[in-house]
C-alpha cells in the first residue's frame, strides 16, 4: 500500500496523510480524519517505503510477514484521548521501526469470548498494556503475549517494563500550586481505590496542614459526567470549597460545567485544575490550568523499548518514568475574598 492509496481511501491528499505520519503535532487534520488514517494504516499494513523495499528484500529471503504488535487499553475504552495520545505514539514509533500495530483492543473488547479466541489466534510480537490491568486480565494477556510493556500514570506490582509519568508528585504539584494561590478548602474529584492521584492530593493536604474535610473528596469515575455529577454532588453538600483537584481533565471540564450551571463562575468563584492536557483542555471556556502529561512521548518510548526487546530479547525489567511540567492558563486563580 502506498501514501496515495491511503489518502484515496481517507478522502485527503497525499500531503495531508504524510503529514500525519511523519510530523507529530502538525495538526495537518482534523482527529476524525488522524483517526481514519491510522485505521486505514492498521488494518492495511502499511510500512514506509524505505522498510518496505528492505522488508520486501527480507521477505523474499524467509518468506515471513510483516512484524506486528498489539495494544490493549486496560481501564478504557479506545475513544478516551489520553489514551488515544499515547497510541498513536506508539503507532508513530513502531512505524518509524518497520512495524505494524495491528490489533487495539479495549477493556471492553477483552472480555468478549470471541475476541479472545481472536486474541489467542492471532501471533504478534509483542504488546502494550495502556492503563492499569486487573489481576484477570494481566493473566490473560501474561498467557497470550511473550513480550509486554506496560504504560500508564501508577506504577504496577509487575515484572513488565514500565513507562510511565509521575501523576503522585503531579498531583502534589496541582494541590500545590492551588495553595500557592491561596487556597485552603480544595476538593478532591476523582477515583480511589489503588489510585496514586488521590494518595498525592492526600499527602499535599496533609503536609500543607490544610484542613482535611472528607466531605470534599468524591469517589467518581474519571470522565466528563462523572466529574459533573461530582460537583453537582459536592456543591449541593454546602461545604465550603473553593477549588477543585480533578484527577484528569476530563473530569475537570465536567467539573466548570457543573460550577456555571450552579452560577459559579470559574475561576472568580471556584479554581479548577486537571492533570493530562488533553487538547480540549486549551479550547474550554475558561482554558483549564492543568499538570501536562507527555502522552505521545509516553506512546513513543513504549514501542521503543518493546520492539528493542523484540529485536534483542532482552528480559531484564526496565522502568522509565517521563517528566511533567504544570501549564497555567485561566482557570485558577486566588479564592474570592469572604
Amino acid at each position: 500500500m502506498t501514501l496515495k492509496e491511503i489518502a484515496s481511501l481517507a478522502g485527503v491528499s497525499a500531503s495531508t496523510v504524510s503529514r500525519v505520519i511523519n510530523h507529530p503535532g502538525s495538526k495537518a487534520a482534523s482527529r476524525e480524519v488522524e483517526n481514519r488514517i491510522w485505521q486505514i494504516i492498521r488494518e492495511h499494513g502499511y510500512i514506509p517505503n524505505t522498510d518496505a523495499k528492505n522488508l520486501k528484500l527480507h521477505n523474499s529471503r524467509i518468506g515471513s510477514l510483516p512484524k506486528t504488535i498489539g495494544c490493549i487499553l486496560a481501564r478504557t475504552h479506545t475513544s478516551d484521548p489520553f489514551f488515544s495520545k499515547i497510541t498513536r505514539g506508539i503507532e508513530k514509533e513502531a512505524l518509524r521501526s518497520g512495524y505494524i500495530v495491528k490489533y487495539i483492543y479495549s477493556y471492553q473488547d477483552i472480555q468478549d469470548p470471541d475476541i479472545q479466541k481472536a486474541i489467542r489466534q492471532t501471533k504478534v510480537e509483542g504488546a502494550a498494556i495502556l492503563g492499569r490491568p486487573d489481576s484477570k486480565t494481566r493473566t490473560f494477556l501474561k498467557e497470550n503475549y511473550s513480550r509486554i510493556i506496560y504504560t500508564g500514570l501508577n506504577n504496577i506490582e509487575s515484572e513488565f517494563d514500565q513507562i510511565t509519568c509521575n501523576a503522585y508528585l503531579a498531583s502534589k504539584t496541582a494541590v500545590s500550586y492551588l495553595a500557592e494561590l491561596g487556597h485552603i478548602h480544595i476538593a478532591y474529584l476523582g477515583e480511589r481505590k489503588n489510585e496514586i492521584r488521590y494518595r498525592g492530593y492526600w499527602d499535599a493536604i496533609s503536609q500543607l496542614a490544610l484542613p482535611i474535610n472528607r466531605e470534599l473528596i468524591i469517589d467518581t469515575p474519571l470522565s466528563t459526567e462523572g466529574g459533573y455529577q461530582a460537583t453537582k454532588r459536592l456543591l449541593s453538600s454546602k461545604s465550603r470549597v473553593t477549588a477543585l483537584f480533578c484527577a484528569n481533565d476530563l473530569t475537570a471540564i465536567g467539573a466548570m460545567k457543573a460550577a456555571v450551571e450552579a452560577g459559579l463562575s470559574v475561576p472568580e468563584k471556584l479554581s479548577v485544575i486537571g492533570i493530562d492536557d488533553i487538547e480540549t483542555s486549551q479550547y474550554t471556556t475558561p482554558m483549564l490550568t492543568t499538570i501536562h502529561i507527555p502522552m505521545e512521548e509516553l506512546g513513543i518510548m513504549t514501542a521503543k523499548i518493546l520492539i528493542d526487546r523484540i529485536e534483542t530479547g532482552k528480559r531484564i525489567p526496565m522502568k522509565v518514568e517521563l517528566p511533567f511540567r504544570l501549564i497555567k492558563r485561566e482557570s485558577c486563580a486566588p479564592p474570592p475574598r469572604t
